[in-house]
């Protein structure tokens, strides 16, 4: 059986946006796309609503392009344990409040079991800071917080 995977908005988001001039951004896009073309059928992934809704924002031809990414990965159901964990992580000010689709992401994946969550949001999802007191939390609930990764991490995998 292939690992459960959670793919969070900004993966889709780096494989159609422009090449960046930022070189670190632009090697995150490369590997993004080289974890796509090489890896990703070594997993069964799987999206949320509010990935959905993530991508569907902005540019029309961007979001167009973004949602094709997303065509046949099944949506997780948005459960009320999901929102009830997004509310205990928000609480502890880990993610601040106008971040609460990443607390939303985090609980999703993990309600749901996944064993990895895929993202470049380095900020309040991929954060060494407050990664194992997410994963604390989880565990205080119940849960086993999915192994948090970049496309990076995963590709020696």
């Amino acid at each position: 059986m292939e690992p459960r995977l959670y793919r969070e908005t900004t993966i889709p988001s780096y494989l159609v946006a422009r090449h960046s001039r930022d070189l670190r951004l632009a090697a995150d896009q490369e590997t993004t796309q080289e974890w796509w073309e090489e890896r990703r059928q070594n997993y069964e992934l799987f999206i949320s609503g509010f990935v959905r809704m993530e991508v569907e924002r902005g540019d029309a031809r961007a979001a167009a392009e973004r949602l094709a990414l997303l065509e046949g990965i099944p949506i997780l159901p948005e459960l009320q344990a999901a929102n009830e964990l997004t509310e205990q992580i928000l609480a502890t000010g880990m993610i601040p409040a106008q971040a609460a689709l990443d607390a939303s992401h985090i609980a999703m994946a993990t309600i749901h079991g996944m064993d990895y969550l895929l993202t470049w949001n380095c900020k309040h999802i991929h954060n060494v800071v407050i990664i194992r007191r997410i994963e604390r939390l989880c565990d205080r609930f119940g849960f086993t917080c999915p192994i948090i990764c970049t496309p990076n991490d995963l590709m020696d995998v």
